[in-house]
């Protein structure tokens, strides 16, 4: 099984980049492959309803969007779906914005393959406005029908400049709990599938 984290924070090594590596560290401690991948600074284009993608019912972007597509196939092949973000007046950062937009409503029109994925929001924030950004991501995740698993606290780390968050304490354990806590989630749908699938084999048998 494979995890991915999204940084849609443009500045490269920040906190934002810390929380998520903290979450992939403690998945690849538990045997899960992982891979950090940097959408923020990259150039993008939020969704404009040209409604192209729904009526090619194939889960890309039919504007000039060759990072976002690219972006999608790897969140369609991925077990686990890290999203981070910076909080930017009390919400996610442009890149995160039409990242969501963009995947959501493509791959909602092409079957919703991120259904029963995994979903994890992690936020950086200097001083308030994170839950809000929170609150973004998991919308996503959740008309997704994507399973959010929880932590000890919410998913915010608290710092301004690079680095900082470390200071942040409990944060960086939440990041740990939540990383230990997708792990054993994989670890289940990974049980149920083969049980699955073995109980379909013994029937073709008979």
């Amino acid at each position: 099984m494979k995890a991915i984290g999204i940084n849609c924070s443009p500045r490269k090594g920040g906190n934002t980049e810390i929380l998520i590596k903290e979450v992939l560290n403690v998945l690849e401690e538990n045997g899960i492959k992982t891979e950090f991948i940097q959408l923020g600074g990259k150039k993008v284009a939020g969704c404009i309803a040209c409604m192209k993608c729904r009526k090619a019912k194939d889960g890309r972007c039919h504007q000039d969007n060759v990072v976002l597509n690219k972006f999608i196939e790897k969140m369609v092949e991925a077990d686990a779906i890290i999203i981070g973000s910076p909080t930017y007046f009390s919400d996610i950062s442009a890149e995160a914005k039409a990242l969501i937009d963009v995947a959501g409503y493509s791959l909602r029109g092409a079957g919703n393959p991120l259904k029963k994925k995994i979903g994890a929001a992690v936020i950086s924030v200097r001083r308030a406005g994170a839950i809000h950004a929170f609150d973004s991501i998991n919308h996503f995740f959740l008309i997704n029908e994507m399973i959010i698993p929880g932590s000890s606290y919410w998913n915010i780390g608290i710092g301004r400049e690079k680095g900082e968050v470390i200071k942040d304490e409990e944060g960086m354990q939440v990041m740990k709990t939540l990383g230990e806590n997708m792990a054993w989630l994989l670890k289940k749908i990974k049980d149920k599938r083969s049980k699955i699938k073995d109980k379909r084999k013994i029937k073709k048998a008979e």
